[in-house]
């Protein structure tokens, strides 16, 4: 893994501590056996915003390494950066 600084790192940190307190909340909820259509409300709000978090990485990823990638004009990067997405990708089919 490359450790490029990324241009909305501590937007992104912030959101995961957000989501973060937001699963302490949902394991409290399970904890003090709240009503489940709510304790599902509430991991339905985790899941949007860990998507919001991965589609702002995933945008990161091709602003910078996917683009110096290209920029670079080598296409063995080229076709690395392409493979880490194609793969990425995949996964999430599974």
């Amino acid at each position: 893994m490359e450790s490029t600084v990324k241009p909305h790192r501590s937007a992104t940190i912030n959101r995961l501590r957000r989501i973060e307190g937001q699963v302490r909340g949902v394991a409290s909820m399970v904890e003090n056996d709240r009503y489940c259509i709510d304790i599902l409300h509430q991991v339905q709000a985790v899941k949007a915003a860990l998507a919001k978090v991965e589609s702002g990485i995933l945008k990161d990823h091709a602003a910078c390494c996917v683009a110096d990638a290209i920029a670079s004009g080598d296409p063995a990067a080229q076709r690395g950066k392409f493979a880490e997405l194609v793969d990425l990708f995949e996964k999430v089919k599974r």
